[in-house]
């Protein structure tokens, strides 16, 4: 192992708060609260039920006044309740790395408290400093020009190789769409994912209804699949990205119609030209609060009267994000640095305002799940076959695993869906 290859991604593994040297003190003198924290998160339980085995031998099951999604968690130390009291997701995440608790199905356990979010309101939430500091951690991470570059190399640069060792043959990093499988076919073998990928990518393309003489641009285009999918009925595309890694690889890709695609490393606020349809693929993710108008001035600057911007996005319920965006949760600390996860009616709005009109909207949440389910899978399986690149150490890799269940748990549960919506730009 090379030293360049050494510590890769160890900005995604350091990226949290101190909180992982909690004492074991610590969390005993705390042990007044913990009663209180089971109670409060009892009483906001409205569906489901979770069986907390406690490190003195006792049991609590909390909820189970409705049907819901039914987990078990086992707390080893009194400090996994202190740290998920005070620091929210964060605090649940270093206290599952620090073998504080652990779950037989963290999925169903992250499901339920998703599912629950909005009654459980604070129960679960990072409070007091450690919101503030998280907070505080985020801002210096905000997408600026400069910022969202390094923000984009921290995940997206992590390795051609290593992405490559899990997400299929199309290399997309975002939600498959089933529609064509139902349930009962929905296998846990890479090939499903693939084809329900190129539904997702095919059903983009329909939607950005290129002319044969059209053009277009792919803002965030990943490794280059939807890319090359507009050039088969385009003259010509523009695909966009900051990553180096992203670029090299859609620049190396072979095809007929690559000579079409040119692949920029270009921020979206610099882009000046005029497309038929404009694209982006849980890109938006990646904008940040702060520069959403932004984003919707590039839609709007550079589409043509009459065209269309196609967008799948990932969105958090609207009556969470208030609470949402006043902090930093799990993934914006460790696996985004500068994420947002998207508020649908403040899009719609930003979108209103530049007359771009919201059509054909269709959210597909649990197919996110499923896309999330079999990437683990074929995360774990490259684990087990030692098929990961140098570089990754243990603590990555459960860095990671954690990141894939937090996920599926989140759209089985329904705090978060994922969506495409259709602009259409007033002529």
């Amino acid at each position: 192992m090379t030293a360049q290859t050494a510590h890769r991604g160890k900005r995604l593994v350091d990226g949290g708060l101190p909180l992982a040297f909690v004492p074991r003190w610590l969390g005993r003198i705390w042990s007044g609260g913990f009663n209180r924290l089971l109670d409060r998160v009892d009483a906001g339980l409205e569906s489901g039920m979770v069986r907390v085995n406690l490190p003195d031998g006792t049991t609590r099951q909390l909820g189970g006044r409705a049907p819901g999604f039914e987990a078990e968690a086992n707390v080893h130390d009194w400090r996994a309740l202190l740290r998920l009291a005070t620091a929210g997701s964060v605090g649940c995440y270093q206290g599952w790395e620090a073998g504080d608790w652990s779950s037989p199905d963290p999925v169903a356990l992250f499901a339920l408290f998703c599912a629950n979010a909005v009654s459980l309101g604070d129960a679960a939430r990072a409070r007091g400093p450690w919101r503030l500091i998280g907070r505080a951690l985020h801002w210096f991470n905000r997408n600026n020009r400069v910022g969202a570059a390094r923000n984009i190399h921290a995940h997206y640069d992590l390795g051609n190789d290593f992405y490559g060792a899990w997400l299929g043959s199309t290399m997309a990093y975002s939600s498959a769409m089933f529609e064509d499988a139902g349930p009962s076919q929905w296998q846990q073998r890479m090939d499903e994912l693939d084809y329900a990928q190129l539904a997702k990518i095919k059903a983009i393309a329909n939607r950005a209804a290129l002319p044969e003489d059209g053009t277009a641009l792919e803002i965030g285009c990943g490794w280059g699949a939807q890319a090359i999918a507009l050039s088969g009925s385009a003259a010509h595309v523009d695909a966009i990205s900051l990553s180096e890694e992203q670029l090299a690889f859609c620049r190396a890709v072979p095809g007929s119609d690559v000579d079409k695609i040119d692949f920029l490393k270009q921020d979206y606020r610099d882009v000046a030209g005029q497309y038929d349809a404009v694209v982006s693929v849980e890109m938006v993710e990646a904008v940040g609060q702060e520069y959403w108008p932004n984003f919707f001035d590039c839609l709007d600057r550079n589409l043509k009267p009459g065209g269309r911007a196609v967008l799948q996005y990932i969105m958090i319920d609207d009556r969470v994000f208030p609470a949402y965006s006043r902090g930093a949760d799990f993934i914006q600390t460790y696996i985004f640095p500068g994420g947002m996860l998207v508020s649908e009616a403040a899009f719609r709005a930003l979108a209103a305002e530049r007359r771009l009109a919201w059509t054909d909207n269709v959210a597909f949440g649990l197919d996110y799940a499923e896309t999330l389910r079999l990437w683990r899978e074929a995360f774990d399986l490259a684990v087990a076959e030692n098929r990961l690149p140098d570089g990754f150490d243990d603590r990555f890799v459960r860095l990671w695993r954690f990141y894939l269940m937090y996920c599926e748990g989140g759209f089985r549960g329904g705090l978060i869906d994922v969506a495409q919506v259709t602009l259409i730009k007033a002529d």
